[in-house]
């Protein structure tokens, strides 16, 4: 149980009042700035650039373009020469260097139409594998990009019946533990979850969690895949124990129904304790949970197969952003730990 005296609190730092409608946001590394991409009200392209200053956030950084801008990721750049990459509303994925704005490094047609969600690795000083982007879109397929060819994806998953394509909302990578495995997850509108292997290029894992699935994401992206939380529809998340995985059953896994009732649009596990998760929702909360493991992970009941266990999650402390309801997670994209701070 959480002893509400010392438990971590949920402060607002700032508040600003902006023209354009904000889709996704991320800190630029080692930095304490961010990028901010959406659009503008005419429909074009908005791509903005904030540094803190005391209790302001000022913009240094104002990019429009043709289409609007659905999401972004720093994943497969460096520190040192951080790179955003961007999906945008008619299906492009776009590679910057913030330093030189005039135009992308590369611009390439990524899907036939809106690219949901991104994620991307290998460009840090840590982790192990080349620089590589996935993106998913609205036309059912998941695609693997490495930055340094990008006139056409390393991997592609695409829907198995032309005739019944499920639009795919979010993608995340992981298990990036050594220079051969790595793993995409993907989440559906249908409530379907894949998990792809991108060592043999298959799928390796599927399940349904009866909701559209809003966001998925590792609780960390270097290491031997730990456990990894699906956000969906209709006030749920589910985390599920990456190591436990059965061949009859899958991955061990337990249900949070979220009180406020509304649409869990992202879940986000805290860099420097991977234990802990920020979960925004539709209604503009942000609530922190942590994770609980169970005694023992998984007993061996045979020579073949282990029973799981299964763990538990317990909310810390939750936080509106407006307490009169005007402000809206407008997705998973839109909340993020910067990997440096604690505080």
């Amino acid at each position: 149980m959480i002893d509400a005296q010392t438990a971590p609190q949920i402060l607002e730092h700032l508040q600003k009042s902006l023209t354009v409608t904000i889709y996704g946001t991320r800190w630029i590394p080692g930095t304490p700035n961010f990028v901010a991409v959406g659009q503008h009200a005419r429909g074009t392209g908005c791509l903005q650039v904030y540094e803190l200053e005391a209790t302001d956030a000022v913009v240094t950084c104002n990019i429009e373009g043709k289409s609007a801008l659905k999401c972004c990721t720093f994943g497969a750049g460096s520190i040192s020469a951080p790179r955003l990459a961007v999906g945008t509303f008619d299906g492009k994925l776009q590679y910057w260097d913030l330093e030189h704005t005039k135009a992308p490094l590369w611009d390439t047609q990524a899907h036939a139409s809106i690219v949901n969600g991104i994620d991307g690795f290998g460009g840090q000083a840590y982790g192990y594998g080349p620089p590589e982007l996935v993106t998913c879109g609205r036309d059912g397929c998941v695609r693997v990009w490495d930055v340094r060819q990008q006139d056409a994806p390393v991997a592609a998953f695409e829907p198995a019946d032309s005739n019944s394509i499920r639009d795919c909302w979010c993608v995340a990578i992981g298990n990036s533990h050594n220079d051969d495995d790595r793993c995409v997850l993907a989440g559906y509108d249908n409530g379907d979850v894949k998990m792809f292997d991108l060592r043999v290029n298959k799928l390796r894992w599927e399940t349904n969690v009866k909701n559209g699935v809003c966001s998925v994401h590792f609780d960390r992206k270097d290491i031997q895949m730990n456990k990894f939380v699906v956000t969906c529809l209709e006030s749920q998340f589910h985390v599920f124990d990456a190591r436990t995985q059965h061949p009859r059953k899958g991955f061990a896994s337990v249900t949070q129904a979220v009180s406020t009732g509304s649409t869990v649009w992202g879940a986000h596990h805290m860099p420097q304790n991977r234990d802990l998760m920020m979960v925004a929702a539709g209604d503009g909360s942000l609530s922190l949970w942590k994770y609980q493991y169970p005694d023992q992970r998984k007993v061996k009941v045979s020579v073949q197969h282990a029973q799981q266990r299964v763990c538990s999650c317990t909310t810390c402390h939750a936080q509106y952003l407006s307490q009169h309801g005007h402000a809206r997670i407008a997705n998973g994209h839109s909340h993020v730990w910067h990997h440096s701070k604690c505080k």
